[in-house]
């Protein structure tokens, strides 16, 4: 028998068993905010069955195990011939499948469509992100077929589906489908007017044949695809189905699938186009202006993907806190861990109270809300992605070295990270698209300081803020070189507006301390000592 050399103690129980939704205060207060009283309790109910899913230990090993076993790319069978398949691991079938029938690829038609989506994808996103990505684009889809009232009566029932059919099959015998996106080429990036990919009319009206390449092109197993390529007219915006109405499979020639730093059970693939039919989606030229409304939604997916790792890394650090003993006490009572722990929450609490106003102004669908959004969601989804790098390294530091271990889940976390602030258009981009905004839509700039103006003369820090963007407003001259500057400020600024207007006293006011103030250091757990660390701390401990 073997002699027993020690007992385990002072270690920190796993994080599970728990509704995600429910232990999320900031989440749920979110939602109550947003949603229509007569609506709450049906959403409520619906995330919290989705939330206690996402807290079990079932699923929380599926998505260990689908990050643990990346796709494979089959280029061939095993006769020769060309069958172009991406192959997943069974977890990853059933996480997609429970997103699906969450209704996460379901909001443009429902009540309170997109807020209870958004606070879906959230939870769901902590469980394993990548599966996250054909949800994203599924829903995303839909403004953009919309261009097509015709396409988008025959796909739009199916995208929006709460059943996850992953045979390859035609669409029109399938009771759900999933999409993909392809613009980026080799030599172009996020400069899509530079794209290559040629596309030849057919004799039937609004079919194409596509000849060229997508350098990225994400989700490559799904059923149907919205690229660009350049028609007679200008670059333009095409549907390609991955199988065709009469059970052949369109050409889509898989080349590699990419090995990415994080996001590892979801594929993204090179794909050749060689007379692969297509149909067109909205007129020739106008294909830029026919997918920006789904790039618009994959962004604030990205936003709100980074919302949710924050969630998921802060969560994970004051759960371990509360239960770790050092130095004659628990981490949470030690004061300097208090303050780390209390400046994640307020960087966490900010981006889902920021995400959850965009899906807001998504379901009110107004010209003013529609205006917002123009503006507000590049300053997001610049802002909130890049600030999740930092958080998850920060979090997975306050495990010490337990959180530099694979089983405490903190380093899928660090390394999925950068990726919503790369994906759907970097900070370059997301800060010029937000200047586009600036110069050409006077309603956009309105609707933004309509909103930061709710709460002007509530707090002198966030009143200076503003103050102090006006002035930045007011001079646009040679402002490209400091668009960064401008668009993180703005979306401070929001943030502090928002928070202000409904988060606790002690959380307003320690982000305008910090953030819009002025009184805090380089590093996370450098908040002022005289702020209420221990509440806004507390109020980021999952509710269990």
């Amino acid at each position: 028998m073997a002699r027993t050399t020690h007992t385990v103690t002072n270690q920190t129980p796993p994080l599970v068993g728990y509704d995600v939704f429910a232990a999320d205060r900031v989440l749920t207060a979110a939602v109550e905010r947003h949603t229509a009283p007569e609506l709450l309790d049906e959403v409520r109910g619906e995330l919290s069955v989705l939330g206690q899913a996402a807290g079990s230990a079932q699923v929380q090993e599926w998505g260990a195990q689908a990050n643990d076993h990346p796709p494979g790319l089959r280029t061939h069978d095993r006769y020769g011939r060309r069958i172009d398949e991406v192959e997943f691991h069974p977890a990853w079938h059933r996480l997609l499948g429970k997103g699906v029938g969450a209704g996460l690829t379901s909001a443009w038609n429902r009540p309170a469509g997109h807020v209870r989506r958004a606070a879906g994808f959230l939870v769901w996103t902590q469980v394993e992100a990548g599966n996250c990505c054909p949800l994203s684009m599924t829903h995303a889809a839909v403004p953009a077929l919309r261009a097509d009232p015709a396409l988008a009566a025959e796909w739009e029932p199916r995208l929006a589906s709460t059943v996850y059919d992953r045979e390859l099959r035609p669409a029109h015998l399938k009771a759900g489908a999933v999409f993909g996106m392809g613009m980026t080429e080799k030599q172009g990036g996020s400069d899509v007017r530079a794209n290559t990919t040629a596309a030849h009319p057919l004799a039937e009206d609004g079919t194409y044949a596509l000849t060229g390449h997508k350098w990225f092109c994400s989700a490559p197993m799904s059923d149907g695809f919205l690229v660009l390529a350049q028609a007679p007219g200008g670059l333009t915006c095409f549907l390609v189905p991955r199988v065709l109405a009469d059970g052949t499979r369109n050409v889509f020639l898989l080349q590699r699938l990419k090995d990415k730093l994080g996001n590892r059970s979801n594929a993204s693939a090179e794909v050749e186009f060689d007379g692969t039919w297509a149909r067109r989606v909205g007129d020739e030229g106008d294909g830029v202006r026919t997918i920006i409304g789904m790039v618009a939604a994959t962004r604030l997916d990205c936003v709100l993907g980074s919302a949710g790792l924050m969630r998921q890394a802060v969560a994970q650090a004051v759960h371990h806190a509360a239960h770790r003993e050092a130095f004659g006490g628990k981490l949470f009572d030690q004061p300097l861990m208090r303050n780390v722990l209390a400046d994640l929450a307020l960087e966490s609490e900010a981006a889902t109270t920021l995400a959850l106003r965009l899906a807001a102004a998504y379901d009110d669908g107004g010209e003013q809300e529609l205006a917002f959004l123009r503006l507000a969601v590049p300053a997001a989804k610049y802002w909130v992605t890049k600030r999740c790098t930092p958080v998850t390294v920060e979090a997975a530091e306050c495990l010490g070295g337990n959180g530099y271990v694979e089983e405490s889940g903190l380093p899928r976390l660090v390394r999925e990270s950068p990726l919503n602030s790369v994906w759907e258009g970097a900070g370059n981009i997301q800060a010029l698209d937000a200047l586009r905004a600036l110069r050409r839509e006077p309603a956009a700039l309105n609707a933004f300081l309509v909103e930061v103006g709710r709460v002007r003369g509530a707090d002198h820090r966030l009143d200076g803020a503003m103050k102090n963007l006006l002035t930045e407003f007011a001079d646009l001259e040679g402002i490209e070189g400091r668009a960064r500057r401008l668009v993180e400020r703005m979306a401070l600024v929001l943030q502090g507006a928002l928070l202000v207007q409904h988060a606790p006293p002690a959380v307003a006011d320690a982000f305008c301390a910090s953030r819009l103030g002025g009184d805090w250091g380089a590093a996370f757990g450098t908040l002022p000592p005289s702020l209420d660390l221990t509440s806004i701390a507390e109020r980021a401990r999952p509710a269990l």
